[in-house]
């Protein structure tokens, strides 16, 4: 995610990009002087798990869950990924792309890599390219979604630059799995749930949010974020457990919908409630599109009220100390931490912010906790635009040359990758016939 416009809350390095881990255990950003990981573990502390200034203007820093596997790119390199062991403070590998690199995505299985009109799949234990898609719709702002469940390893990216289409892919069995009609306009945000049995979208407008069921790509329902004024998304984000979905633009205000009634089946349902919920469905019908679709629309189930607004922010549904929370990072390089009521919803309440530019101390105190405990987690990751650099040709990994297809180069520092060791992930060993002979 690339860093907003409007005044800064702090003085410091700006922050170039930000972005939650797989289970929401860890918070990295990317700044013009290298990046940062924090720990998430705590409301009154931010703990700083590493940083490195090897690389300057890093626009794009992921982390696979609490792993030692960090992917990094940086302006100065945009056509570049590399991937680190940053305890060891070791290079796995490096990668040369036809393009610039636009965003990364991560699962136990898959590194997917979007450029603007391919999407490149590598499977993650050795980092093998398994499938080019060539000749995607345009793509500018690298929009793609991974879902993290890696045995239900669903890729989703636009299927049209001028409608609000959505490709599903199956990154296990390199496949086209089936494509949503989701929006009028262009995509501004599509995000999985963690079992990557639903997806959720946003359009250019910002206006409704749509929740599909995957792999079959019905709608399941949809929420209407505001109606007076287009927004630019900034987050678009599943609870773990898959009830609420939260979401932030370029406005003071963040959304948080409940998709709790998804698991109920109208028909199911005898009581009075359901049966007029019925007869309101019946009557959708005879009223024109717009009027229909605007009635069965939900509303925010939550609402948070930033002190800010025209900062590029991060938002996820995360459990910490037992109780949910709301985290807002924002690249002004502050995070704020909301207490959030799973029962009644309301007004989330501020109860900390954190500088990440400087000390890592908080700058409030605690003002009141949360009521009962839910259990919730969810990753986002924001892409950025860059300049440019060079490339190989070669052949596809599939089978053969694809119309003069780009080939990334690439070098290992280590062998096949071990994922049932979080502590050690990946191991520092010589693969068979590697390129570098320098790695201890």
């Amino acid at each position: 995610m690339e860093a907003g416009g409007g005044a800064a809350e702090a003085d410091g390095p700006e922050v170039c990009c930000l972005s939650y881990n797989q289970d929401c255990t860890s918070l990295a950003i990317g700044m013009k002087t290298g990046y940062k990981l924090f720990s998430l573990s705590s409301v009154e502390q931010l703990d700083l798990v590493h940083e490195s200034y090897e690389l300057s203007d890093v626009y794009i820093v992921e982390r696979l869950f609490s792993s030692s596997l960090v992917v990094v790119v940086s302006h100065s390199k945009p056509r570049q990924m590399n991937v680190f062991h940053f305890k060891k403070g070791t290079e796995i590998c490096n990668y040369n792309y036809s393009g610039n690199i636009l965003s990364i995505r991560l699962n136990r299985q898959r590194l997917v890599v979007c450029l603007e009109e391919s999407i490149y799949i590598h499977n993650i234990k050795d980092m093998k390219l398994l499938r080019t898609l060539l000749d995607t719709p345009r793509n500018a702002s690298g929009l793609c979604a991974l879902s993290i469940n890696h045995s239900n390893s669903y890729l989703a990216y636009p299927g049209s630059a001028s409608m609000g289409e959505i490709m599903v892919y199956d990154a296990n069995i390199l496949k086209t799995v089936c494509t949503i009609p989701a929006h009028d306009g262009p995509l501004a945000a599509i995000a999985f749930n963690s079992t990557g049995t639903k997806l959720a979208s946003a359009s250019e407008k910002g206006t409704v949010i749509r929740v599909f069921s995957i792999p079959e790509g019905q709608r399941l329902c949809e929420f209407r974020r505001g109606m007076k004024r287009y927004v630019s998304i900034s987050s678009l984000v599943f609870s773990i457990d898959s009830q609420f979905l939260c979401v932030s633009s370029n406005t003071e205000t963040v959304h948080i919908f409940k998709l709790e009634h998804l698991s109920e089946r109208p028909e199911e349902n005898s009581s009075w409630s359901g049966y007029m919920g019925k007869m309101f469905m019946a009557a959708s019908n005879y009223l024109p599109a717009q009027v229909s679709d605007m009635m069965n629309q939900d509303r925010a189930f939550a609402t948070v009220r930033l002190n800010f607004s025209g900062h590029k922010n991060a938002c996820t549904l995360v459990t910490i100390q037992k109780l949910p929370r709301l985290l807002v990072t924002s690249s002004s390089g502050h995070l704020y931490i909301y207490n959030l009521d799973p029962q009644d919803g309301g007004e989330c309440v501020l109860i900390k912010k954190h500088s990440l530019l400087g000390s890592g101390k908080s700058d409030t105190e605690v003002e009141s906790e949360c009521p009962a405990p839910v259990s919730y987690a969810a990753t986002v990751a924001r892409p950025s635009n860059v300049p440019s650099s060079s490339a190989m040709t070669g052949y596809s990994e599939d089978g053969g040359a694809l119309r003069g297809e780009l080939l990334p180069e690439h070098e290992f520092a280590v062998g096949p990758v071990c994922l049932d060791d979080e502590k050690e992930f990946p191991p520092i060993s010589l693969c068979r016939g590697g390129l570098r002979d320098d790695v201890p």
